[in-house]
């Protein structure tokens, strides 16, 4: 299904691996599965996520299928590498709502030996490049990108549309507010 990486134990280099999709893809799944993996392996992780995503959980990074996991909300990037402890293995969910600094604060961390397992929407609901995504995933030793299933036609989705009118680029939500959708309905909706 996904590919493996290499366990992280003692003084090996760090890395960053960065999980992108649309909506209903998976991501923050996938971001836990890895985490989870780590915690198997009985290696000390730490996981943040922006104070903004608070739709589930203050403290927590839950899945829209109620997958969660503690975690540290954070105002921005750089707070990460003030709370930071002595982990082995950083999670971060949401990533498309923290500031550009994240690719740097990833690139510290990674530098340091830690693995650094980042999930977020790689566009936005116009389907543009979302927030520090792209040069995460230009940074990244490893990509994976996965894809929700479009709710028009039941193709691989991978983009994000919002069924709301309000136009703001973030808008915290869930089925209420977005459907994962296809490239051909993701266009043939922006034209209405």
């Amino acid at each position: 299904m996904f590919p493996e990486y290499p366990i992280h134990t003692g003084k090996h280099r760090g890395w960053i691996e960065v999980i992108s999709g649309s909506m209903f893809s998976g991501k923050t799944v996938e971001l836990i599965r890895r985490i989870r993996r780590a915690q198997i392996a009985k290696q000390k992780f730490e996981i943040y996520k922006p104070v903004i995503d608070n739709r589930y959980a203050e403290e927590k990074v839950v899945s829209h299928d109620a997958n969660e996991m503690d975690s540290v909300a954070v105002a921005s990037s750089t707070d990460i590498l003030k709370l930071i402890k002595d982990p082995e293995v950083v999670g971060i969910d949401e990533a498309q709502f923290f500031d550009l600094d994240l690719v740097n604060v990833c690139t510290e961390l990674a530098n340091k030996g830690i693995r650094v397992v980042v999930a977020g929407l790689d566009k936005d609901y116009q389907g543009k490049p979302f927030g520090p995504m792209p040069a995460l995933m230009a940074s990244a030793e490893y990509v994976t990108k996965i894809h929700a299933v479009c709710m028009r036609c039941g193709s691989l989705a991978n983009f994000s549309h919002r069924i709301t009118s309000d136009d703001s680029l973030i808008v915290l939500g869930e089925k209420n507010n977005y459907e994962p959708l296809c490239r051909e309905c993701f266009n043939s909706q922006s034209k209405k």
